[in-house]
């Protein structure tokens, strides 16, 4: 019995020591997503596509509209954005309101003003925001972050 009970714990000791190593591990690769930042693993709403830095005057309100980030729900099932925010670097925040944006569909999120719909939405801004070298990063409404574009001399566009 007594080599019965030690292999027992032999067992046990090396289930235990395998257990740790793997829970050691998973945060590491969560923080490798994290760091590498494009999109959240679980979210099927993404930056999709931006327009950034119109041509035209700084204050005209068609300029600031033709400056854009588009924000797509890949999923097939609609998502409220309530409390999603959208930035730039430089700090400027657009924050959804109730908004439910239906599966596999997108708004664009207009820099100047205008009148909400279903595929439209502006931050009612009389400058430009988004530079020719810019990161937009959309978050949930607990501050996760969801999906990073950045584009310019370090980015992708």
């Amino acid at each position: 019995m007594s080599a019965s009970l030690a292999t027992r714990r032999a067992v046990t000791t090396v289930l235990a020591a395998g257990a740790l190593i793997g829970a050691a591990a998973l945060p590491a690769a969560a923080h490798d997503d994290d760091r590498h930042g494009h999109r959240g693993s679980h979210s099927s709403v993404v930056i999709s596509d931006v327009q950034h830095d119109s041509r035209g005057r700084d204050r005209d309100n068609r300029a600031l509209n033709r400056e854009w980030v588009e924000v797509e729900n890949t999923g097939r099932h609609a998502v409220n954005l309530r409390g999603f925010t959208l930035t730039d670097r430089q700090g400027n925040r657009y924050r959804f309101s109730d908004f439910r944006l239906d599966g596999r569909s997108s708004v664009r999120v207009h820099t100047g003003q205008g009148r909400d719909t279903r595929h439209d939405v502006y931050q009612d801004r009389r400058h430009q925001i988004w530079d020719e070298r810019d990161t937009a990063t959309l978050r949930d409404n607990r501050g996760n972050v969801v999906d990073t574009e950045t584009w310019g001399r370090r980015g992708s566009r």
